[in-house]
């Protein structure tokens, strides 16, 4: 099968966006009520802070200054919960963000920015304020609707918790009601909601846990109706492990990338690492790595998919159901600079947790969505390696596509190179407190390209790289401790292929 994934996801920069966290947009429109939860309060489970869709397009010019390219937000359509994963009618947004209005307003800001849209598609589960379920809680068996669901006796009890449900829900949660995705009449339903909103201009769906969806040819026909609409639409699905299923080609371009958060926090964070912020289903994959550990795991990951598919990969640090990198480190910001630095110039496209850039601090859910900070609060030097890091994506063709080959990893130093037919760059990571200078043996004859040091030059951080083939260690390499560095661009032969890595 041939496999085709959209370009420009290859060469994006994804930023996520709780919307009732980002921003009120009181200059566009005043919020629909005053009885919100104070901003900078800790969040909780019920509440809303009032964050609207004008609000984003307030600070779409700060997103475009940060080098932001696509936004994926999670659900914006009607709900009756601040995350908005509990739907009641796919075809309206919430009124409380700001509802069609001010999601017409914003495709076309965003648009006009260069900016894409993802939006986050629950099409899995509903609500109990869904009209068909709801219709089943008021008329019992005698709604024409009973087949929607996975109903399995009566009475139905959807708030009585002491009682069965007597209905399947995801995660045994009675407010989430499962769709019946073999009923005909589910299927098209929501294979339309989805072909609607793709119409509408958005760029592509981020897929709410789509595993859960047995049902044989759901997501190839899924996949096949929004090719037809818009070739270039991005379909990426919230899969936290293995995905092969789902990405041969007929299903998704890419999904969450959890194992590369997983491993790329464990090895930069290591002992700084807080269990008690990480979920305790995940604490195996959060163990400290070290450096030859986590370049075995880079590359495992690297063979799992075609490398079409490797591109369009989701990557992320954080995200609405995780607690934030910062606070998972126990504060240190080293571990977000090192984190990002990995994540900014690793294969597939990287993505940015809200208020990550800034500095903003969050354990595990609620407390991951707090409401972005005023620029008072943001860590400024955090910001701006944030920036930095993605200028450079943005200028080097060989951080977005280019191949991936790990060059040295032992214990607290990573050493690896991103190239193409005609630039490489070299990374370079010390975890370590200690500072690290070292001689390393690397064979000369496969790194034709690598000894052009002349045409190359320090890019970020501040560590030193020496090259002299001539002697029996071609490479020094010197960087101060808990640093990580960047070189090149090197003039790369395009008929010359890296050999062999030093794990």
């Amino acid at each position: 099968m041939s496999i085709s994934t959209p370009d420009w996801v290859k060469n994006a920069v994804f930023y996520q966006i709780f919307p009732d966290r980002f921003s009120r947009g009181y200059a566009l429109k005043p919020p629909i009520s005053k009885a919100w939860e104070p901003w900078l309060d800790p969040p909780t489970s019920q509440g809303y802070k009032g964050g609207t869709l004008w609000g984003v397009i307030e600070q779409l010019d700060y997103l475009v200054n940060l080098g932001i390219t696509a936004l994926y937000l999670t659900p914006i359509f009607q709900s009756a919960c601040n995350h908005r994963y509990h739907t009641h009618d796919y075809y309206q947004i919430d009124p409380l963000l700001g509802g069609n209005e001010a999601f017409q307003a914003l495709l076309r800001a965003a648009h006009q920015r260069q900016i894409k849209l993802v939006l986050d598609g629950v099409f899995n589960h509903a609500s109990r304020g869904f009209f068909q379920f709801h219709d089943i809680l008021e008329n019992g068996p005698y709604s024409p609707w009973l087949d929607w669901f996975k109903i399995e006796g009566w009475p139905l009890a959807a708030y009585q918790g002491e009682r069965p449900a007597n209905y399947l829900s995801w995660a045994e949660n009675r407010a989430l009601p499962q769709f019946n995705h073999a009923h005909p009449q589910v299927r098209e339903y929501l294979m339309q909601v989805a072909e609607y909103w793709i119409k509408q201009g958005i760029d592509g769906w981020r897929l709410d846990v789509p595993d859960q969806i047995q049902v044989p040819g759901f997501w190839q026909e899924f996949r096949d109706r929004i090719k037809a609409l818009n070739p270039d639409a991005y379909i990426v699905g919230e899969i936290w492990g293995n995905a092969q299923e789902w990405l041969a080609g007929d299903q998704f371009d890419g999904v969450m990338n959890y194992p590369f958060t997983a491993a790329t926090i464990a090895f930069v964070a290591g002992d700084h690492l807080d269990p008690q912020q990480v979920s305790p289903a995940l604490h195996r994959a959060y163990k400290p790595l070290t450096a030859q550990a986590y370049g075995l795991r880079m590359q495992t990951l690297l063979e799992q998919y075609p490398w079409h598919i490797q591109l369009t990969q989701l990557n992320l640090l954080a995200s609405h159901d995780t607690a934030r990198l910062l606070t998972i480190a126990q504060g240190d910001r080293a571990s977000v600079e090192l984190a990002t630095l990995l994540l900014m110039t690793f294969p597939g496209a990287p993505c940015i947790y809200y208020g990550d850039e800034v500095g903003l601090p969050g354990g595990l859910d609620p407390d991951c969505r707090r409401g972005f900070p005023p620029q008072a609060n943001w860590d400024l030097g955090l910001a701006a390696v944030h920036q930095q890091l993605i200028s450079l994506r943005h200028r080097f063709a060989a951080l977005r596509i280019g191949q991936y080959q790990v060059l040295a990893a032992g214990e607290d130093l990573y050493l690896f190179c991103r190239y193409c037919e005609d630039q490489g760059l070299i990374i370079a990571v010390n975890k370590s407190n200690q500072q690290i200078t070292t001689s390393l043996e690397l064979d000369t004859e496969s790194l034709p390209w690598l000894w052009n040091s002349e045409q190359a030059s320090l890019l970020y951080g501040t560590g030193t790289l020496e090259t002299s083939p001539a002697t029996g260690c071609p490479l020094t390499i010197q960087l101060p401790p808990r640093q990580g560095s960047i070189w090149g661009p090197y003039t790369v032969n395009a008929t010359a292929v890296l050999q062999g890595s030093k794990l």
